[in-house]
């Protein structure tokens, strides 16, 4: 069996569209339809049902589902050893979205570096999408994100609050105008933000990370939302100020993990990540 075939299947899975997973892995939507069509005709099961919705696993792609998973995961894992300097014992390969990696990874990094520097680490970052469907595709260990989705294979684990402020250019800046900078922090964030600001129209200027949104305000002027760690150096350095009497919003975050990984030091990375949590973001 082809493992081209299996992380195609495993596309498949993530992105729920055989057009989509084909954008994403980069061959032909007929190449993707004849690779699990390969599959299909050697298990002699249906693995997928296709809609106009999409394609959804049928119970007998629900069963493979776990073994791809343990078969990729096996290569990843054989690939890395092999691959590894003889003073590593195993690696694990972390991603999260941009934010979490100021102050708060770059700790578990270094937690992890002295407690087990026999292990190497692969640190990426990555959006919620791309995120998931690393961890579904079995080619990543773990991942920190705010907004997961509750998919197959996974186990979705709270681990702290971040505290968004709103973070200004401005010591005397009331509420959103002109110059306000929307940072999009997923679906929780906009409805935290529209019933403090119902009547604020769409702003000028979007963002999607909340480093970028900072750029924009250190340049031109403004306002935006940002975690209160990320604020606290400009507002040690007295750079920007927290506009005074404006509401703060609650951001979960999350780490998210295989829940069928065969990976070493998973757990011990895991109880290193829970030791580190803040009280409050």
């Amino acid at each position: 069996m082809d493992t081209e075939h299996i992380r195609t299947f495993m596309a498949v899975v993530a992105h729920g569209s055989f057009l989509e997973a084909a954008n994403r892995i980069h061959v032909t939507q007929s190449t993707v339809s004849a690779r699990i069509q390969g599959l299909e005709q050697f298990f002699g099961a249906r693995l997928f049902n296709r809609n106009r919705a999409g394609a959804v696993l049928t119970p007998a792609g629900r069963r493979f589902m776990r073994h791809a998973k343990t078969m990729l995961l096996t290569l990843k894992q054989a690939k890395h050893d092999v691959g590894l300097p003889d003073r590593f014992r195993a690696s694990i390969i972390l991603g999260a979205r941009i934010a979490l990696w100021y102050g708060f990874l770059p700790r578990w990094v270094r937690e992890m570096r002295n407690q087990f520097p026999d292990v190497s680490i692969y640190a990426e970052i990555g959006f919620e999408d791309d995120l998931m469907r690393r961890l579904i595709e079995g080619t990543m260990d773990l991942a920190l994100m705010y907004t997961p989705h509750q998919d197959l294979g996974v186990r979705v684990e709270h681990v702290f609050d971040e505290t968004l402020v709103l973070l200004t250019s401005d010591p005397d800046y009331q509420e959103p105008d002109d110059r306000y900078v929307y940072i999009d922090w997923g679906p929780a964030f906009y409805a935290q933000h529209h019933a403090a600001y119902p009547d604020l129209e769409r702003p000028a200027l979007l963002a999607n990370i909340g480093w970028l949104g900072l750029q924009l305000v250190l340049d031109q002027g403004g306002a935006c939302f940002v975690p209160s760690r990320l604020a606290a150096p400009y507002l040690e350095s007295g750079r920007l100020f927290l506009a005074p009497e404006s509401p703060s919003f609650r951001l979960p975050t999350y780490v998210v993990y295989p829940l069928d990984s065969n990976s070493p030091v998973l757990e011990p990375a895991l109880t290193t990540l829970r030791a580190l949590m803040p009280q409050e973001g």
